[in-house]
């Protein structure tokens, strides 16, 4: 027969109530372990980034900029009268010579200007010479009349000398002594007066003459002027080079002043690059500069810096030193690299895709393991085209990650593999 145990009901109850308290204390340690755990860090493969080391050391900085081959002389040549395109010599791209005809032109009337302006001369030429002929003719008789009149003197004065002898001896009268010497004087008179008349003829002669030769060269100047643009309708180059553009096709009606033609000297070029106005404060003329033509390297300097921004890029001119490479033509694309100093012991990295000269932001450093990386806050200074300055938050040895990382910016960690 059972015996029922005393208090066995109480020990259940306090038995259960233990178990229940203990499970509630274990469920709420449980949940706030869980709060405290960090959610997992997102992974990344190790093969898509771009690993970099901080270094202690020289830097040299430089600024990069894309750009092209152009001449550093170019003619162009443009129309310097109203024509018509009825020939067209050479084409783009041929060597050309000073008197290499480029282009063949018509003007009918400009044709028709220059022969009457020939004409023109010839009239006034054929006027010049009759001009001199009467003019020389009329000195000649100038001439016979002074001639006729000091000879006239002469005699005249032959006979006032015998009047005078004869009246010494009293042989004649005094009224005849008189009248030879009289009429001596006045004969001497006007042969000083027809001499001078003489003199004075051959003074306008002179004149007339140069006044007609002045009307000769005037006329025979405008004749040279049209003879020359008749000639200027056979465009030449007028410079060894290369021709480069040729905007005209045959038929065409041309204003004076139209663009024929463009010429340039293939043997002297320059580069001329595109550099970000952000990087072009630190360019100044004199700088020393190497050219990438794919082909070859050529070194330069900075010629001319352009005052002007466009499209965010200042233009920089480098001129070239040494012999071109082969290939190097007007218009080739090129990769330029200017020196701009070169530091000494100084903390840098390579440059992070998105880092910029002189700005703050963070980056992904590589825990030492090289399993996990986390993300730190960077102060970077002064930059070059692959290289920048630390200024803070990193230390020589440190392994940043250097590609895009844009895509985790809300995460602070990322686990490698």
């Amino acid at each position: 027969m059972d015996v029922p145990r005393k208090n066995a009901s109480r020990n259940r109850l306090i038995r259960r109530s233990v178990i229940a308290v203990v499970v509630i204390i274990a469920a709420s340690a449980a949940t706030f372990g869980f709060s405290r755990l960090k959610p997992a860090a997102p992974v990344v493969e190790r093969s898509t980034i771009w690993p970099g080391t901080v270094k202690r050391g020289p830097m040299l900085r430089q600024v990069r900029g894309l750009g092209t081959l152009v001449p550093e002389e170019i003619l162009f040549i443009a129309a310097q009268t109203d024509g018509r395109v009825d020939k067209i010599v050479v084409r783009p791209g041929a060597i050309v010579r000073p008197d290499s005809v480029l282009l063949e032109l018509s003007n009918p009337e400009l044709q028709l200007a220059a022969n009457d302006a020939e004409w023109q001369v010839k009239a006034a030429e054929a006027t010049y010479t009759d001009l001199r002929v009467k003019l020389e003719s009329q000195n000649l008789e100038q001439q016979s009349i002074a001639a006729r009149v000091h000879s006239e003197y002469v005699q005249a004065k032959l006979k006032s000398e015998v009047e005078q002898k004869l009246g010494e001896q009293g042989l004649t009268s005094e009224l005849n002594l008189k009248t030879t010497k009289a009429i001596a004087d006045e004969l001497l008179n006007r042969s000083s007066i027809e001499k001078k008349k003489v003199d004075i003829s051959g003074e306008s002669i002179e004149a007339q003459l140069a006044a007609q030769h002045v009307q000769i060269e005037k006329l025979r100047a405008a004749w040279q002027l049209k003879r020359a643009q008749v000639e200027q309708l056979k465009v030449r180059a007028g410079a060894a080079g290369v021709l480069q553009q040729l905007p005209v096709e045959v038929g065409q009606r041309l204003a004076p002043g139209t663009i024929l033609a463009k010429i340039a000297q293939p043997s002297k070029l320059k580069a001329e690059l595109k550099v970000p106005e952000t990087q072009a404060k630190d360019v100044v003329i004199g700088l020393k500069a190497e050219i990438d033509t794919r082909n070859g390297v050529i070194l330069g300097s900075v010629s001319r810096i352009d005052p002007a921004v466009l499209n965010g890029t200042v233009t920089v001119d480098v001129r070239l030193e040494g012999e071109l490479p082969s290939g190097a033509r007007p218009d080739l694309s090129v990769d330029g690299v200017i020196e701009i100093e070169r530091l000494n012991d100084i903390l840098f990295v390579e440059r992070p895709v998105i880092a910029q000269q002189n700005s703050s932001m963070t980056v992904f450093r590589l825990e030492p393991d090289g399993k996990e990386a986390v993300r730190v806050p960077v102060k970077f200074g002064r930059s070059s085209v692959s290289t920048i300055e630390v200024l803070e938050g990193l230390k020589v040895g440190d392994q940043v990650i250097l590609s895009d990382m844009s895509a985790m910016d809300a995460q602070n960690r990322i686990r490698l593999q």
